[in-house]
């Protein structure tokens, strides 16, 4: 069967499939908060044997940690992430006139910052510290930057392709671009040694959350609103 190319009218998806993603997230996402916030031993001690033993082989292979520190500062890094969106917003007001869908695109990646930063400031979770460092990083700790925007970027963008009923092959390309992403940033934060595992499962868990969220807020408009040209 033919699938349509990427510039085809918007398909909007079933708002219930979001929103049952969301159910299913909120769950783990505010356990992990409430035991990071009140240090459980341990999930604590957990995180420290992960965070030592990548801090040793990040000292022991300094090729690799060369390689995931250009991976993590310039590919992956959240300024990078917020381009995406940029160009993506570019895109739906340049071949779809789509001033609604751009907006809501960009007030949810800004939200999605403000969200991070907050709940760091609320967290106050100190950084892993070594007396070797291969990398630093400031600000605190839960839940990782890093992880929260590729989520929540790359869940935008996917979401996008397939309302506009992108084609398999896209299809296929974009998801692994962007499973590799979001997997491969949250591991280069821990095998650098600048947060815990937990913060970046954080990231991930809260990122895809804010996804779910925004996606079956957008879709519960009226019929009459999803009838209307974007």
């Amino acid at each position: 069967m033919h699938t349509p190319p990427v510039h085809s009218p918007p398909r909007p998806p079933d708002p219930r499939t979001a929103a049952r993603a969301a159910l299913a997230l909120a769950v783990p996402s505010g356990l992990l908060l409430l035991l990071v916030a009140v240090s459980w031993r341990p999930l604590m001690d957990l995180d420290g044997r992960i965070a030592r033993t990548t801090h040793r082989w990040a000292v022991e292979d300094r090729g690799t940690t060369h390689v995931f520190r250009v991976l993590t500062d310039w590919v992956w890094d959240p300024t990078t992430m917020r381009l995406l969106a940029a160009v993506a917003v570019g895109w739906l007001l340049w071949r779809h006139s789509a001033w609604r869908l751009a907006l809501w695109v960009t007030v949810t990646c800004a939200l999605g910052t403000l969200v991070q930063q907050s709940l760091k400031a609320a967290v106050g979770r100190p950084r892993p510290r070594w007396p070797d460092p291969v990398d630093s990083a400031g600000y605190a700790a839960f839940p990782s930057g890093h992880a929260l925007t590729a989520t929540v970027v790359c869940g935008l963008l996917l979401w996008l392709l397939r309302r506009y009923g992108a084609g398999a092959a896209l299809w296929r390309t974009a998801v692994t671009l962007a499973v590799v992403s979001v997997v491969g940033v949250g591991l280069t934060r821990i095998w650098l040694g600048v947060h815990w595992a937990s913060d970046v499962l954080g990231g991930w868990l809260l990122g895809a959350l804010f996804v779910a969220l925004a996606v079956a807020t957008y879709e519960r408009r009226s019929p009459a609103a999803r009838a209307e040209p974007e």
